[in-house]
């Protein structure tokens, strides 16, 4: 038999033969395309993780906002207090109220608490507490016409509108308007709706207390 050194040598080269350019190239490109999806995956899930974990700290943090609320509501001044004052004033700029501190080994007093929101941001500020009720005036006039002096503490920032609505029993119902304890309205709310609303968000966050239910 003969020998065919020339065909042997043939197959040796085919089966060394690796990718020619062209499948190279291919291979690349299929590379490059799962490389991109890939990272569009997960870009897209930071993104919403970001926005997820963002949410949820202004949730948070409106929670401790409604919180603070519902602990000033609850503390409301009674009337047998204020001797014919309103105890709760609410407007386009905040609210304002009257409220009772109860410290240990020390009697009752009465302290102006107001709520504001000033380009986006909602803040409170207290007044100092007093006995006094002429005292007490003159912290209202200076909450209401806002040049007390006295530190705010930032609440909430990115907040557009805060809306709020007083209830009145004897089939009054919801009232935004604060003509009250008066002699023509003697009546006083004995609930406090607050609708807060954050940039970006159709929808505000609404929560119903009850006033001085401590």
């Amino acid at each position: 038999m003969r020998n065919r050194p020339y065909r042997t040598g043939s197959a040796n080269i085919a089966a060394q033969r690796g990718l020619t350019l062209i499948e190279l190239l291919v291979a690349i490109s299929i590379l490059g395309v799962v490389a991109t999806l890939g990272w569009h995956g997960l870009d897209s899930i930071v993104r919403s993780r970001v926005a997820l974990t963002h949410d949820l700290e202004m949730t948070r943090s409106m929670q401790l906002v409604f919180a603070q609320l519902q602990n000033d509501c609850a503390h409301l001044a009674s009337p047998a207090m204020l001797t014919g004052r309103a105890p709760l004033a609410i407007g386009k700029e905040g609210l304002t109220l009257v409220r009772a501190v109860y410290d240990e080994q020390q009697p009752s007093r009465l302290q102006v608490v107001s709520y504001r929101l000033n380009d986006g941001i909602l803040s409170r500020r207290e007044s100092s507490a007093t006995r006094d009720l002429t005292k007490l005036d003159t912290l209202w006039l200076h909450a209401v016409n806002d040049p007390d002096t006295s530190p705010r503490v930032t609440l909430q920032t990115g907040v557009s509108t805060m809306k709020m609505r007083l209830w009145f029993g004897n089939d009054q119902g919801w009232r935004t308007d604060v003509s009250f304890g008066t002699a023509d309205n003697p009546s006083l709310p004995s609930g406090l709706e607050v609708t807060l609303q954050l940039h970006g968000q159709s929808v505000g966050m609404l929560k119903v207390f009850l006033l001085g239910a401590a």
